[in-house]
């Protein structure tokens, strides 16, 4: 039986990292794992690291990406960006170029200051968070651009939209300012 086509929103999401064969990459949230696959056939030396709050979808991402990470490639950890005392002791001494998650609803339904507070620790100088949403019209694609933009900028983090065609499928990312 053949794999699904791999949706849009995460071949888009990949694209726009622009994913250096030596990056340090951090997922949150990567479900099942098809985004990692794809990070992964970009990467020589660099890994991705993904975070995931539920069991069985760790598990499913671990045996898509069997290959990955046993060349070390793909780490995936079962921890929810919520607990972030948890998260902080889990990836101790990790530095990340980039940061990314698909469809994530946490940064636009509630404050998640101590969560963008701790991916800013993460990030390397220079690095960036990307997140990526594909909403089901304009209206809801307004909100969460509001939202989302609102959440990084006040946390410290400059930010651009980027859409792919349609309204309906963008990115907000977000670089951390100099004194941030």
């Amino acid at each position: 039986m053949a794999d699904p086509p791999v949706p849009r929103r995460l071949r888009w999401a990949v694209q726009l990292l622009e994913v250096a064969p030596d990056d340090e990459i951090l997922e949150i949230g990567p479900g099942p794992g098809v985004s990692v696959s794809l990070v992964c056939g970009r990467l020589a030396t660099g890994r991705v690291t993904a975070i995931e709050r539920s069991a069985s979808a760790v598990q499913r991402a671990t045996r898509r990406n069997a290959d990955h990470v046993a060349a070390g490639r793909a780490v995936f950890h079962q921890l929810d960006l919520a607990d972030v005392d948890l998260v902080r002791r889990a990836l101790a001494g990790q530095r990340f170029d980039k940061a990314f998650a698909v469809n994530l609803n946490l940064f636009w339904v509630r404050p998640a200051d101590a969560e963008l507070q701790l991916v800013k620790d993460l990030l390397r100088p220079g690095g960036a968070l990307h997140l990526v949403y594909e909403p089901p019209g304009e209206e809801q694609a307004s909100r969460v651009v509001e939202a989302v933009t609102g959440a990084l900028a006040s946390n410290g983090f400059a930010t651009a939209v980027t859409t792919a065609g349609s309204p309906s499928l963008l990115c907000v990312s977000g670089r951390p300012g100099r004194d941030g």
